[in-house]
C-alpha cells in the first residue's frame, strides 16, 4: 500500500492505494468523528459486486449503513437524481456529521460529492473509486457536480473528500474499454507535467495493459501525486489547476454533441488531446514529432484520435459552453513540449475549425 497526501491545510486528506483495504477503511471510519448513520451511493453495476461487503464493514464498525443504487451513466448526474438522494438522506436521519460514501466510478463520485457538498450545507464525504478513470482523475481534487441539459458539470462545487481509498483489486472486474479510458487521463499527466512519466508509459505499455500489479500501482500513484501537487497549489482553478483540463475543451464538446452515447470520457479526452496537440503544432508551439508521439501513445493504448460522428459546426458551438470560457473566449490548454503546457486565448476561429476538421475526418 502507498499513500498520497493532498495538502490543503485544514482540508488535507490522504489517498490510499493498494489491495485489500478493508481494514484501512474500517480504521478510518472508526477513528473519525462521524455520526453513526452512513449513506453509500453506488450504481447498478458496481453495487452488486462490492456494496454488501462495504455495508458489512461499516456495520462491523458500529454504523447504521444504507445503500442507494443509481442507473449507470451520465444521465444519473442530474438534479432530479440528487433530489431523490436528498429525500433518502432526510428519511434516514442523516445529520451534519453523517458521512456519504461514493462507491463507483466518476459519475457516482461526482453525484455523491455534489449531494455531500449541498446536503445540510456539507457533510463528510468518502471516495471509494472503483474504475481506473475515477482513481486517477475525478476522485482526487474535490470537483463535484451534476450536469445540465446545456452542458456537462455546469452545476457543482469544490468540495474535498475526507479520504480516498483505491483498491486495485476492483480494477480486475473492469472491461478493457474502461481500462483504456482511465489510461487516457494517465497519459495526460505525462503530457502536462512529467516527460519521464510519459516515457515510462511508453516503455511499459505491455505490462500496463496486462494490469501488472507493480506497474499499475506505480502509474496510479504517480498520476495521483501529480494531480495532488497541482490541486495543493491551486484548489479552485484560479491558475495552475487549469492545466489538468488539457484536451478537455474538445472532449466536452465531443461528449455533448454525441449526447454522451458514443464515446466515454477517456475516449473523448484522447481525441481532445490529439486535437490540442495539432492546434499547438499549428501555432508553432511544438514540433510535428511531438504530435506524433502523442498520437502513437494514444493508439498504443487502444484510444481513438477521431470523432467521426461529430460536425465542425456542432463542436465549435459547444466549446463556448465550456466552463473555462470567459466573456465569450475559450481558454485553451496547449503543449509547449511533452511535459509542459500553457494556456492561450484569442486563437483564430479558422484555425480552431481547421483542427476540428482534422479530428473528425
Amino acid at each position: 500500500m502507498c499513500k498520497v497526501m493532498v495538502d490543503l491545510n485544514a482540508e488535507s486528506y490522504e489517498i490510499l492505494i493498494g489491495t485489500k483495504l478493508t481494514e484501512n477503511i474500517r480504521t478510518f471510519v472508526s477513528q473519525a468523528n462521524f455520526s453513526k448513520t452512513v449513506l453509500v451511493i453506488s450504481d447498478n453495476n458496481v453495487g452488486p459486486l462490492y456494496g454488501n461487503a462495504l455495508l458489512d464493514l461499516l456495520k462491523q464498525a458500529g454504523f447504521q449503513a444504507e445503500i442507494i443504487f443509481v442507473v449507470p451513466g451520465e444521465s444519473s448526474k442530474s438534479l432530479t437524481v440528487a433530489d431523490g438522494i436528498y429525500t433518502k438522506a432526510i428519511e434516514l436521519g442523516l445529520d451534519r456529521k453523517s458521512p456519504i460514501v461514493a462507491l463507483g466510478g466518476g459519475v457516482v463520485g461526482d453525484l455523491a460529492g455534489f449531494v455531500a457538498a449541498t446536503y445540510m450545507r456539507g457533510v463528510p464525504f468518502i471516495q471509494v473509486p472503483t474504475s481506473l478513470l475515477a482513481q486517477v482523475d475525478s476522485s482526487v481534487g474535490g470537483k463535484v457536480a451534476v450536469n445540465h441539459r446545456l452542458g456537462k458539470n455546469l452545476i457543482g462545487a469544490f468540495y474535498q473528500p475526507s479520504a480516498v481509498f483505491m483498491d486495485l483489486d476492483m480494477l480486475k472486474t473492469l472491461p478493457n474499454r474502461e481500462i483504456y479510458t482511465g489510461l487516457a487521463e494517465i497519459i495526460k499527466y505525462g503530457i502536462i507535467y512529467d516527460q519521464d512519466f510519459f516515457s515510462y508509459l511508453d516503455q511499459h505499455a505491455k505490462k500496463i495493459l496486462a494490469l501488472e500489479p507493480t506497474v499499475l500501482s506505480h502509474i496510479i500513484h504517480r498520476s495521483c501525486e501529480i494531480k495532488a501537487k497541482v490541486v495543493s497549489q491551486d484548489e479552485k482553478e484560479s491558475g495552475l489547476r487549469i492545466i489538468l483540463n488539457f484536451g478537455h475543451t474538445l472532449a466536452h464538446a465531443i461528449e455533448s454533441e454525441t449526447n454522451y452515447e458514443v464515446y466515454n470520457h477517456g475516449e473523448a479526452v484522447a481525441i481532445g488531446m490529439y486535437g490540442a496537440a495539432r492546434l499547438s503544432y499549428k501555432l508553432g508551439l511544438i514540433q510535428s514529432t511531438d504530435v506524433d508521439r502523442v498520437k502513437n501513445m494514444l493508439q498504443k493504448f487502444h484510444l481513438p484520435i477521431k470523432a467521426q460522428q461529430c460536425t465542425v459546426d456542432g463542436l465549435f458551438k459547444s466549446i463556448f459552453h465550456d466552463k473555462k470560457a470567459v466573456n465569450g473566449k475559450v481558454k485553451w490548454v496547449l503543449m509547449e513540449s511533452i511535459g509542459k503546457v500553457r494556456t492561450m486565448t484569442d486563437i483564430a476561429d479558422a484555425l480552431v475549425k481547421e483542427v476540428m476538421v482534422e479530428i473528425i475526418l
